[in-house]
């Protein structure tokens, strides 16, 4: 198998055509430094020599607690060109949780911030003393095979104890491949990277579809919504990838921010649910085309997405990509027809190894070659997929299904909205009753009876949320998405 993480690689995925790089000014860059891919190779070569001087080899887990930086993608390319595996840690975790990653992925070695930063009892490098210039001892690249592990990327554990993924390179390179080739990047194209490096989309979106083309890649560090224009006229990026939240940030801007986006050939919204309205709001704010998809960790990333030339329609996560199968079903497991909602199940080349260390939990989630999403879904006669909701956040009221999204969409119509999320409550008599928390723009009137009168007119009874809570901000996990868990929590313990 061809791996083409970068645009000179084959099957050692580190061979390096001195040639084309020589002509090629492209490459990667954070606020701190600019290395055209000639410049990356070098740091790639340094830093893989040193991580063999540590023992870092074929089989082992280099674990990288970094911020947005140049030195994480590097790290990651040192330890392929050892045949090792990569675990990126959320930089901004507590002691308890960097150690359960560290010690749960029995990393060898762990790059980090400095002598204050865990690191699960593991020996360390700091980010500064990081090599930069081979010293002559260099290591040749190991022959990758398609099954090798390339990726542990642990989940957000929203349900508990987070669970490590495991990616293979065979995954990578299908992940990274139709990413490319549905957003047809070539080398003219500039991606901002503004998510979390510890998380699957920035990897696959922004780092590997971008550099297997030769494209250039600018790293930010924390998303500022007041500094992210200056940063697009600034860098004249073609594309970025982001979350709902993140748009939502866009749109809830002074209306005298009216930046110069003509850069932008397109954007891309995944990882959670957004609403029609905050992306029509986008669009017609900022003058750029959304191109929604979805996806999964353990699907390694995306596997539906509207296209970036093409038919798109709002509202939907698009087609299955190519390579890749998306069914509807029922409870039990029978495929359902256009328009029935169902759970989301997925098979392809993508479809993860499984969770470290955790085999029943494995096959509950990939069932002859299906993933189990835990998402209710509905595909249209075109095979666009909308995404319902959450199998798990489904609120059971009287014994009547209610889907939270359905709700979310009502309250996010109303102009002056700006997020919604609703979970359900436990209820002695109904078991559940759905209670609602909104976020709205600066300057907006709205109440709390208001919003009620609108859900009244355009939802049944039973969906009508019992309260609705008019908050500042909604909580987020470390990916952006709308921490559910902890808005249960305060009503349980409230």
């Amino acid at each position: 198998m061809e791996l083409r993480y970068l645009p000179w690689t084959d099957g050692s995925a580190m061979r390096v055509d001195r040639d084309r790089v020589g002509r090629d000014p492209a490459g990667l860059g954070d606020d701190r430094v600019t290395l055209g891919y000639a410049q990356f190779e070098e740091r790639v070569e340094a830093l893989a020599e040193q991580l063999a001087e540590r023992g870092l080899g074929r089989g082992d887990v280099l674990a990288v607690m970094l911020p947005n930086r140049v030195e994480l993608v590097v790290a990651m390319y040192a330890a392929w060109r050892l045949g090792a595996a990569v675990t990126p840690v959320n930089p901004v975790f507590t002691a308890t949780e960097a150690d359960h990653q560290i010690g749960d992925a029995n990393a060898r070695l762990v790059v980090n911030l400095g002598p204050e930063a865990p690191t699960g009892g593991r020996p360390a490098l700091h980010v500064d003393d990081l090599r930069r210039e081979p010293r002559g001892a260099s290591v040749a690249p190991v022959e990758l095979s398609p099954d090798d592990l390339a990726l542990l990327i642990y989940t957000s554990g929203s349900t508990g104890r987070p669970k490590g993924v495991m990616l293979e390179h065979r995954h990578a390179e299908a992940m990274s491949r139709t990413m490319a080739e549905h957003m047809s990047l070539t080398e003219a194209d500039h991606c901002l990277l503004i998510l979390p490096l510890f998380h699957v989309n920035a990897i696959m979106v922004s780092v590997l579809a971008t550099l297997r083309t030769g494209g250039r890649l600018s790293i930010t560090g924390q998303f500022s919504a007041s500094t992210f224009f200056d940063t697009v006229e600034r860098l004249r990026p073609t594309f970025f990838s982001a979350v709902p939240t993140i748009y939502a940030l866009l749109a809830a801007l002074p209306e005298e921010v009216r930046p110069d986006t003509s850069s932008l050939r397109f954007v891309v919204c995944g990882a959670a649910p957004v609403s029609s309205e905050l992306l029509t709001r986008c669009r017609e704010r900022y003058g750029f085309e959304i191109v929604e998809g979805y996806g999964l960790t353990e699907g390694t990333c995306a596997s539906a997405c509207n296209p970036v030339d093409g038919v798109r329609k709002l509202g939907t996560v698009g087609p299955a990509l190519p390579g890749q199968e998306i069914r509807i079903v029922g409870a039990d497991g029978g495929v359902l027809p256009p328009g029935e909602p169902g759970e989301v199940v997925i098979s392809g080349p993508t479809v993860m190894r499984g969770y470290l260390g955790m085999p029943e939990a494995t096959a509950e989630a990939v069932r002859d070659g299906w993933l189990h999403t835990g998402d209710i879904g509905r595909l249209d006669e075109d095979g666009y997929l909308t995404i319902v909701d959450r199998l798990k956040d489904m609120v059971i009221r009287g014994g009547e299904n209610i889907y939270p999204k359905e709700i979310e969409a009502t309250l996010t119509a109303v102009e002056g909205v700006l997020e919604a999320a609703v979970v359900g409550r436990p209820d002695d008599l109904l078991g559940e009753v759905p209670v609602a928390y909104v976020c709205l723009y600066p300057g907006s009137e709205l109440t709390e009876e208001s919003l009620l009168d609108h859900c009244r007119r355009h939802l049944t009874r039973v969906k009508v949320p019992e309260r609705i809570h008019l908050v500042d901000t909604l909580p987020k996990n470390p990916i952006g998405k709308i921490d559910k868990p902890t808005l249960r929590r305060s009503l349980t313990t409230a």
